[in-house]
């Protein structure tokens, strides 16, 4: 709590050596956004041994923890991912210099007082010039939504983001991106078990019964058909964000 009473989020660094990059990169591309679904920086104090930055207070968590445990009170709404997508939009055509998150995730999706959706943790984000297709860079990301062309290549690109964004289908299923049980000696990828529903023209095999009841069986097919084109194997056929936002 501020001095004014305002209640604000710190994020500290543990490690000091490996994080400060870090947090010098997320000010600079903060400082370049200004959008209702993207967290706001409000400060930062680099000068210290352990850095520090100062975020608008988001209240009600993150969106992986409202998927895997869920809150009868506030259920997922279809509202929730539109929002998420209408953000992601905004960095690549909205914003000055078009930014690739580079780590899109659930656990990366904060939700403020209303359960709108704010894409947070923007560590090795990257700004790019506009008439750059991708850029070359060390691999990095969350196993689970790492795009497999992205991982082969080294090459990141908006259409990285898309897929990432793709696999937040958690949102429609209720299950995480990479899961295993005592029978399964595999961990078993939630992208090639919803692909394979998708092929078999049962998607609504996999849908979490919370999401049935909130939405028409219509618009989930159309969700689950939009993810299917995100999680595209090949990046020049899947959607640009900015469609997926329209879709």
């Amino acid at each position: 709590m501020l001095t004014d009473g305002s209640i604000v989020a710190i994020k500290k660094s543990k490690l000091v050596e490996v994080k400060l990059q870090q947090f010098i990169n997320e000010v600079m591309i903060l400082s370049q956004i200004n959008h209702r679904n993207v967290v706001k920086l409000l400060g930062c104090c680099l000068e210290t041994k352990v850095p520090l930055l100062v975020y608008e207070f988001v209240p009600n968590g993150t969106l992986y923890h409202l998927i895997h445990e869920p809150n009868e009170e506030f259920p997922l709404t279809w509202k929730m991912r539109f929002r998420i997508a209408n953000a992601l939009s905004y960095l690549y055509s909205a914003a000055s210099v078009p930014i690739y998150h580079r780590d899109i995730k659930s656990s990366n999706i904060l939700l403020d007082d209303k359960y709108k959706a704010k894409v947070s943790d923007f560590g090795t984000s990257i700004s790019v010039a506009l008439e750059k297709t991708h850029v070359t860079t060390r691999v990095q990301g969350t196993f689970g939504y790492l795009d497999p062309e992205y991982f082969r290549s080294s090459k990141f690109a908006e259409k990285s983001d898309v897929y990432s964004f793709g696999v937040v289908l958690e949102i429609v299923t209720g299950q995480k991106p990479i899961s295993s049980s005592e029978s399964e000696e595999v961990a078993r990828s939630l992208v090639n078990f919803f692909l394979h529903s998708m092929e078999e023209n049962s998607p609504l095999d996999i849908v979490d019964p919370m999401i049935m009841k909130a939405g028409q069986e219509e618009d989930i097919i159309a969700v689950a058909k939009l993810a299917k084109r995100c999680l595209n194997l090949n990046g020049k056929k899947r959607p640009t964000m900015k469609q997926v936002a329209l879709d």
